[in-house]
C-alpha cells in the first residue's frame, strides 16, 4: 500500500478463515463494473443463452451487455447472488447518477468484495463467469491482472470528476490454490491512468508473497 500512497489513497482486503483483513480506505463506495460479476451469474441462471452478453460484460466490461443481463435477471436475482456470498447489501435500484447505471452505484467496500471473492466459486452457476474472469481484455489487465488472477475491475468518476479504480478476484498462490483479494484506489489527481498505476504498484507488492495469502474458502 505504501507504494501506491504517493499517488493517492488506497485500500485492500483479503478474506481468510478468521474473517477479512483490510487496510487503508474501507468505505463503501460505488462498485462500478465489479457488480457485473453477480449480475452475470444471476442472468445465466435466468437464461443460459445470455452467455454472449456475459462474455462481453466480464472480459470487455461492455456496459450495454451488462444492461441487458440486468434486465434479464432483475434486482431480486442479483440480490440472491450477493446474499449467497454472505453480503447483505442489495443492488442499487435508484437512479442516483443519471449518466450511469443504477447497479454500478451499488455501495461496496473492499472487505465486501474480498468476501464475495472468497465465496464466489461456491455460488451456483459461477463457473462460467469465473472462467471468463481469467480472460479479461489485455487493456484492462492491470493490477490483479498482472498476477494472473481471475478478476473483474470497475472504474468511474465521482460527481467532481475524480476517478475511483477498483478490482476484486482470486489471486493464484503458486500451489494451485487461489486467495480472495480486493483493491481500491482514489488517485489524488483524479485520473484513471493514475489509478491503474496505483493498482499495479499494489499488485507488485502483493505478488512478492502470494504464497503467504490465505486460500479462499471456495476454490475455482
Amino acid at each position: 500500500m505504501q507504494a501506491a500512497s504517493a499517488w493517492g489513497t488506497a485500500g485492500a482486503a483479503v478474506a481468510g478463515p478468521n474473517g477479512v483483513v483490510a487496510s487503508g480506505e474501507q468505505g463503501a463506495t460505488a462498485a462500478w463494473s465489479t457488480i457485473k460479476v453477480p449480475i452475470a451469474i444471476a442472468a445465466l441462471r435466468a437464461d443460459p443463452a445470455a452467455s454472449g452478453d456475459v462474455a462481453a460484460a466480464i472480459t470487455a466490461s461492455d456496459n450495454a451487455a451488462a444492461e441487458r443481463l440486468y434486465a434479464t435477471a432483475g434486482a431480486d436475482a442479483v440480490d440472491a447472488v450477493l446474499s449467497e456470498s454472505g453480503l447483505t447489501v442489495p443492488v442499487n435500484t435508484a437512479k442516483t447518477r443519471p449518466e450511469f447505471s443504477t447497479f454500478g452505484q451499488t455501495a461496496l467496500s473492499v472487505s465486501d468484495e474480498a468476501q464475495l471473492a472468497d465465496s464466489l466459486a461456491c455460488i451456483a452457476g459461477a463457473g462460467q463467469v469465473l472462467q471468463l474472469m481469467g480472460q479479461v481484455d489485455p487493456g484492462q489487465s492491470y493490477g490483479l491482472g498482472t498476477l494472473g488472477a481471475l478478476f473483474k475491475g470497475g472504474w468511474g468518476p465521482d460527481t467532481a470528476g475524480m476517478y475511483q479504480v477498483r478490482q476484486f478476484g482470486l489471486v493464484p498462490r503458486g500451489d494451485g490454490s487461489y486467495a480472495p483479494v480486493a483493491f481500491t484506489a482514489f488517485p489524488a489527481d483524479g485520473a484513471y491512468d493514475t489509478g491503474q498505476q496505483m493498482l499495479n504498484a499494489m499488485a507488485q507488492r502483493l505478488g512478492e508473497g502470494t504464497e503467504f495469502l490465505p486460500a479462499a474458502r471456495c476454490q475455482p
